[in-house]
């Protein structure tokens, strides 16, 4: 286990999924934690189960796409722990599959406010916090569908190939300052997430929840979706200091999906 004691990290998404996930590996490491999520009653259960395990938890329920929520949190974090070594932009939304002309602007607003704006947002309070202190290592949760064309998937690879974009970009301005920037490109994995997709999948074809699951899996080379925990455990080592020499790089974990 990467030992993270007395690292203070920041993990947005953190009520289910990936960032619940890595939280407790933090946590299980040392780890001080500053965690949001929209979900409040999601949130204050990871809370409890972290600070059952010894761990500092900081938590704000609010949007990602509340530039004014965002900088109170981070803010708060650093009253309360003194800095901000580690940030996870982790939340997220998928929006389901729909062809590019059938995508509700609303809908494509929505996807772009959480994935992409959510980022920006993060990253223009997280990096003043590590620039103030000279230095930490942030990573932005991108997708495959960031790397590549996703069909039915137009809104949601647009918001992750920004996330991509933004993430160098951030790498090339701090790279000099102590700072790394990079993001994690994940393909399928048992997420809140990939459950919605699947059960999308089943109810337009026709077909049960693990024909849906198998099809999608079919679609990487490897014939499976990720345990959450192989992509967690890329995250947590991405951001320790054993890889201090990686920025600005869009780190796939999916199977060999973008191999081919």
């Amino acid at each position: 286990m990467a030992d993270f004691n007395g690292k203070v990290v920041q993990i947005t998404g953190a009520a289910s999924g990936f960032g619940a996930m890595a939280a407790a590996e933090f946590a299980r490491g040392g780890a001080k934690l500053l965690l949001s999520d929209v979900n409040g009653d999601g949130l204050d259960e990871v809370a409890r189960n972290l600070e059952s395990l010894g761990a500092e938890v900081l938590t704000d329920a609010f949007s990602v796409a509340d530039d004014a929520a965002m900088e109170a949190h981070v803010a708060k974090g650093i009253d309360r722990f003194g800095r901000l070594d580690i940030a996870l932009n982790n939340a997220g939304i998928g929006g389901g599959l729909c062809r590019l002309p059938d995508i509700p602007l609303e809908t494509y607003d929505q996807i772009m406010e959480i994935n992409a704006k959510g980022v920006f947002i993060g990253m223009r309070h997280q990096i003043p916090a590590m620039l103030a202190q000279g230095g930490g290592s942030i990573l932005n949760t991108a997708s495959a569908a960031g790397l590549v064309g996703s069909g039915q998937l137009a809104a949601y690879a647009a918001s992750k190939h920004a996330v991509i974009g933004m993430t160098k970009a951030a790498a090339d301005e701090v790279a000099r300052k102590g700072i790394r920037v990079n993001a994690i490109c994940p393909s399928f994995a048992s997420t809140p997430m990939v459950e919605a997709m699947g059960d999308i999948m089943g109810e337009r074809h026709g077909i049960s929840r693990e024909e849906a699951y198998n099809a999608i899996a079919s679609r990487v080379p490897m014939r499976r979706v990720a345990d959450p925990m192989e992509v967690v455990q890329a995250m947590l080592w991405i951001v320790s200091d054993a890889n201090s020499f990686m920025t600005g790089q869009a780190i796939s974990i999916d199977g060999g999906l973008t191999a081919v």
